[in-house]
């Protein structure tokens, strides 16, 4: 396994007196694409707003890049390297495409960088070049989870975190969006992201972890999980799971 760019050391997360994540341990190696698995209110966002600082541990420790980062603010995450691709893209919907992205880079000052970054989205994303100067709440979903994963980029991120990025999408989107994550994965970018499309997620991803109310019940690689028959049976309906 590479080296940690991001670990959780046992981390404990509640809502007021709700335990949200139980003593929970990841490991995300530089380079690598790893899935986290989980039902409803299994505590997957929640573990993607604790890497993000919107909540905070009850106790263990967030690790980025070897250093404790659970009492820095978002930004300066971000500044250091974290971007979000968030649940339901979560664009400006009344600024363009090009004002969404300029976003993405808040955190820099604009130049010849800036430009370089531009390029970089547009060329892994034609369709965002095209619209650039439409409003973003004009887009179809697959258009709009383009031009948030584009966003992500501007920050010039080695890590992203995504949250459920297929969601919403038509199966040909859904395609589309994993072939990117990909390439931006083989570009040096290290990817974490939380998914319900198992089989998607697991086609690309080195490893996955499997969250259970708070709890991480399963890690392996990712052919592991694709033989493994809780897997199977739960994610990638291979038998008919009975539902309450």
């Amino acid at each position: 396994m590479p080296d940690a760019l991001l670990e959780f050391r046992g981390v404990n997360t509640y809502y007021g007196d709700l335990h949200v994540l139980k003593n929970v341990d990841y490991n995300i190696g530089r380079g690598e694409i790893v899935c986290l698995l989980g039902g409803n209110a299994s505590g997957k966002s929640t573990t993607m707003k604790t890497i993000m600082g919107v909540v905070k541990p009850h106790s263990g420790q967030v690790l980025y890049d070897g250093q404790e980062i659970a009492g820095l603010p978002t930004s300066d995450r971000v500044r250091r390297g974290i971007a979000p691709v968030l649940e339901a893209r979560r664009l400006f919907p009344r600024m363009t495409v090009f004002e969404n992205l300029e976003i993405g880079a808040y955190t820099r000052k604009k130049g010849p960088e800036f430009d370089e970054d531009l390029e970089r989205v547009y060329q892994l994303f034609p369709r965002v070049k095209e619209r650039r100067t439409q409003l973003a709440g004009t887009l179809s979903g697959g258009e709009q989870q383009m031009v948030a994963i584009g966003r992500a980029l501007m920050s010039r991120p080695r890590l992203i975190c995504m949250d459920e990025p297929s969601m919403g999408l038509s199966p040909l989107f859904v395609e589309q969006v994993f072939d990117i994550i990909q390439a931006i994965n083989k570009q040096g970018v290290t990817i974490f992201m939380v998914e319900q499309n198992a089989s998607m997620a697991l086609s690309i991803a080195h490893r996955a972890y499997v969250l259970q109310t708070g709890v991480v019940v399963l890690s392996g690689s990712a052919a592991e999980m694709k033989e493994n028959e809780m897997i199977k049976q739960a994610y990638l309906g291979e038998m008919q799971v009975e539902t309450a």
